[in-house]
């Protein structure tokens, strides 16, 4: 229902509130957020990238994910933090790479998968279908500070909290695999105690993001 008392709502704006200044989110700080993929319509059957998800940059020739992570809990909880993962550049391999390792950590994040478990089971845990199983992923993310082409501060993700972090498991709310909860891979730490915890063996717990989230 529309909350505006009267039909001038739209064409009458000095009773409009003065617009939100956001501050940046400090760089270094730690949150649980899920990424969703904004599509560019862009394919190629030969990379396995199906779906529409990629875009290519008609400036550049660079190919990536456009992606909108929003944090899902704490201080800064409903900010959105934009980003693009690298996935080709008529450059080099550089962007590729790191777009790949980026993912991986993401996988890793997500899948409590500790960044050196080779195992059969992690090394499956790593391998997706294609790019709609990382949209709508969760995973803990660091939020840091850069500075955009205008020379202007923004907010940026590019590293994703993997299991082996002293805080990942009192973040994510659960414990990683091949972790007792208590031991350095994935230990909360000394922080507040867990709330989920799941073996190896036991399906992930249900996702209850908010309704805003989705």
């Amino acid at each position: 229902m529309n909350n505006f008392s009267n039909n001038t709502a739209w064409t009458d704006l000095n009773d409009a509130e003065d617009q939100r200044e956001y501050a940046l989110i400090p760089p270094k700080t730690l949150a649980k957020v899920i990424m969703v993929i904004r599509p560019g319509g862009y394919d190629d059957l030969s990379q396995g990238w199906a779906g529409g998800y990629a875009t290519r940059s008609e400036k550049t020739g660079a190919i990536y994910l456009n992606a909108k992570f929003t944090l899902l809990e704490g201080p800064f909880a409903k900010r959105v933090v934009f980003g693009l993962i690298g996935l080709s550049s008529p450059k080099g391999p550089e962007w590729s790479n790191i777009g790949r390792s980026f993912l991986r950590a993401i996988l890793n994040s997500a899948r409590g998968i500790h960044p050196a478990d080779n195992s059969q089971e992690a090394q499956s845990a790593r391998r997706i279908k294609g790019f709609a199983d990382l949209d709508s992923i969760e995973f803990i993310a660091r939020i840091d500070v850069e500075k955009d082409q205008n020379g202007d501060d923004k907010n940026v993700i590019k590293a994703a909290i993997q299991p082996e972090h002293k805080d990942y498991a009192a973040l994510m709310g659960n414990v990683p695999r091949g972790s007792s909860g208590g031991g350095s891979n994935g230990g909360s730490g000394g922080a507040a105690p867990l709330t989920v915890a799941r073996s190896a063996n036991s399906a992930p717990p249900v996702s209850t993001r908010p309704a805003w989230a989705s």
